[in-house]
């Protein structure tokens, strides 16, 4: 397999040194991917070196995760306009531990495996390298000049660059160098703000003496508004439940724009090109359908949930925005509902209130849900409201406890996609 013939196919390859392809087509080849620990979770910008190294491994080559214990105490100034506060130990060991857990999800570590991914922290060689030995031995091969001409140097001069980020090239340098002394790792990728960084790691494997080193980067993933991809209104879509649940990370990529959706893909889909093209062709005939995304959203939950995580971002996007029964409603945990409801207004009750029978006119109006009990009569006889998905059909219709969800909760509903969240306390 020609992984990087594959790669430039889904416009994976911004830069790559020459000699790169011929040498993963040669053999077998170790090559790592550096990740921040600045959480203690990845979130939906990491999962493309995520699935690089995933390629990677799964086209026969050695994949190496190595998560920045010691660069993350320094900051990388590549694509910030500021300098980052720096995380005290406790706080970076927590998030190393995090993003190991997570890595093991998605790469093969079982030690029998001839191919078996391998996890570092440069933590582990920087801990007892003292700062003279270092400016000794790394610094005096890599020349200020050389330092200065990076773009990631260059774009923050202006607004100020502490000595400290200035040498964080040097230090990923000599994770390269490291990685490939001692574990004849030939290959390091990034993405395509990484590229300075990652050439002073070859520069310093031949002036050292080191053996072949190779370097590839991927395009930055940008939306084609030109925003930031993996955002969302709330902030970052998280890879852990805890975060960001299953099902608004299915509704991260339901949501897609269409020119979004075939980039993302072509970026993030294990499905074979010509089997996306083949969707996207398919998709633009129909596009109102929203196949695209809808085949993105469900590969990518289940590989980064699960099969049953899947199963039920379905069900709770069929109670919001499709034809969902009340049994379907009715059927989700106190935690599954308030995940579907997660940014739907809320209103509150008191549960006295139903014991004899609340007026639904009442309730409407009272709660705010509509302006007046004149609004929501006409609403009501128009057919327009429902409470659990059932629709009312009287203007004389009781609430009881009943109708209540997990004790607790009704969902009002004004057209077709106008909710509100009732909380009886």
């Amino acid at each position: 397999m020609d992984l990087i013939k594959e790669f430039q196919e889904r416009g994976l390859i911004q830069d790559i040194m020459p000699g790169t392809q011929e040498q993963l087509n040669k053999e077998m080849t170790s090559g790592y991917v550096g990740f921040d620990p600045t959480a203690d979770s990845l979130h939906v910008g990491h999962l493309l070196p995520v699935t690089i190294l995933m390629r990677l491994q799964r086209a026969g080559h050695k994949p190496y995760a190595l998560v920045g214990g010691a660069t993350g105490m320094i900051g990388d100034p590549s694509g910030k306009s500021a300098e980052r506060n720096l995380l005290d130990k406790e706080t970076l060991q927590k998030n190393v531990d995090g993003i190991r857990a997570q890595l093991e999800k998605f790469l093969d570590f079982k030690a029998d495996t001839p191919n078996a991914a391998v996890l570092v922290n440069n933590y582990d060689w920087f801990r007892d390298y003292n700062f003279l030995d270092f400016i000794r031995e790394v610094g005096k091969h890599i020349t200020i000049s050389y330092m200065m001409s990076k773009d990631s140097v260059q774009k923050r001069l202006e607004t100020g660059l502490s000595f400290t980020e200035f040498t964080y090239q040097l230090i990923q340098g000599y994770d390269f160098y490291y990685l490939n002394k001692n574990h004849n790792v030939k290959l390091q990728m990034g993405g395509a703000d990484q590229w300075g960084n990652i050439v002073t790691g070859t520069e310093l494997i031949r002036r050292k003496g080191g053996s072949d080193a190779f370097a590839a980067t991927c395009p930055l993933i940008t939306k084609s508004d030109g925003t930031k991809f993996g955002k969302s209104e709330g902030g970052n879509v998280w890879l852990d439940p805890e975060r960001t649940s299953p099902y608004q990370f299915y509704q991260f990529w339901l949501k897609l724009a269409d020119d979004d959706a075939e980039r993302m893909t072509l970026t993030f889909s294990f499905k074979t090109v010509e089997e996306i093209k083949a969707l996207i062709e398919e998709h633009q005939q129909a596009p109102h359908q929203r196949k695209l995304q809808k085949a993105l959203a469900e590969e990518l939950t289940t590989l980064v949930h699960s099969a049953e995580d899947l199963a039920f971002a379905q069900k709770a996007s069929e109670i919001l925005f499709g034809q969902a029964a009340v049994d379907t409603l009715r059927s989700l945990n106190e935690k599954q509902l308030l995940e579907v409801m997660d940014g739907v207004p809320q209103v509150t009750a008191t549960k006295d209130s139903l014991v004899e029978g609340l007026d639904v006119l009442a309730f409407l109006a009272e709660s705010g849900v509509f302006p007046s009990k004149g609004e929501a009569r006409k609403m009501v006889q128009g057919g327009g409201v429902s409470i659990n998905k059932e629709k009312v059909t009287a203007i004389d219709h009781k609430l009881t406890a009943e109708h209540l969800l997990n004790g607790k909760y009704m969902l009002v509903q004004r057209g077709k996609s106008n909710y509100t969240l009732a909380i009886f306390n």
